[in-house]
């Protein structure tokens, strides 16, 4: 059987794969040749020449670069050694100056204390001559002007023990500690009003006097009696008679809240009975409001 003779089956040629990159060929030559040609080159020929300027005009620009440099640390230097004196100069004054104007604060501070004391005496001398020694004493006691020695009570008033335990033992300079546990300005005005109360006769706190124009008031931390600082622990000695004052004190509504403070805060209280007490006269009594009556004579 004769026909047309077959062809044989024609066979596509395999091709290579092409890279997965091959549409990224321009990033792939930046990332291969980070540094440009010309850049690489400079830098080869700069390593080889060992890094320094090989022409007559660099190593000139270095020189007076140098020389500049050289010239600014010189000036510098030589205007802190000038102004180093002056400074000094100035200092030196400024120490005189507080050393003098301490001095003299401390001189009107002696001044202002003789005239205080000064003061105390003519007005205790007028209440001597303003009806028998008799009444001008008990005046002078009632009014703070002289000073008082009898029986009575004592009694100390601190802050709890955990406020002394950091700031080198002052408790205002304890971190973290409660102001509870503190012993505030209206305590010792409750201690105070407390014992007046319960018969005390004259009364002082850490050897200040009280008088009926006392104040006990706070600035921060600190308590203040007559715009005196004081730090605790807080003694209070107060003149009369001793047991029955003691007792009426701690069983009035004052002694019971000095007790809860001790209780719920753990703020430190005691109290004993004293034989023989010595309160001070107050620094002066100056009175703003009141005046003296005087009487009318009939004509």
């Amino acid at each position: 059987m004769c026909g047309m003779p077959q062809q044989p089956p024609v066979r596509s040629t395999p091709t290579r794969p092409s890279r997965p990159d091959a549409s990224m060929s321009l990033l792939t030559n930046v990332m291969d040749h980070s540094l440009d040609d010309g850049y690489a080159e400079a830098a080869a020929r700069k390593e080889a020449d060992g890094g320094m300027p090989k022409t007559l005009r660099a190593k000139l620009g270095l020189a007076v670069g140098l020389v500049l440099a050289a010239l600014v640390v010189t000036v510098g230097a030589a205007q802190a050694r000038v102004a180093a004196p002056v400074v000094a100069k100035e200092r030196e004054e400024l120490i005189d100056r507080i050393d003098r104007e301490t001095a003299a604060a401390d001189k009107l501070e002696g001044t202002v204390d003789e005239l205080r004391a000064e003061v105390s005496a003519r007005q205790r001398e007028a209440l001597k001559q303003s009806g028998g020694s008799d009444q001008a004493e008990l005046v002078g006691l009632l009014s703070g002007a002289t000073d008082v020695r009898g029986p009575g009570v004592k009694l100390v008033v601190d802050d709890a023990e955990e406020a002394s335990t950091g700031g080198d033992g002052d408790a205002r300079e304890t971190s973290g500690f409660s102001d509870t546990g503190r012993v505030r300005d209206r305590d010792m005005q409750r201690v105070v009003n407390g014992l007046w109360e319960s018969g005390a006769e004259a009364v002082s706190i850490n050897g200040q006097r009280l008088t009926a124009l006392s104040a006990i008031r706070a600035a921060g931390d600190a308590i203040l009696v007559d715009n005196k600082p004081l730090v605790p622990p807080y003694t209070v000695l107060a003149v009369g008679d001793g047991q029955r004052l003691s007792t009426r004190f701690q069983d009035s509504a004052d002694g019971l809240y000095l007790d809860a403070l001790r209780e719920n805060y753990g703020i430190r209280t005691s109290i004993s009975v004293q034989e023989d007490l010595r309160l001070p006269a107050a620094p002066s009594v100056t009175v703003r409001t009141a005046q003296p009556q005087t009487e009318k004579g009939t004509s």
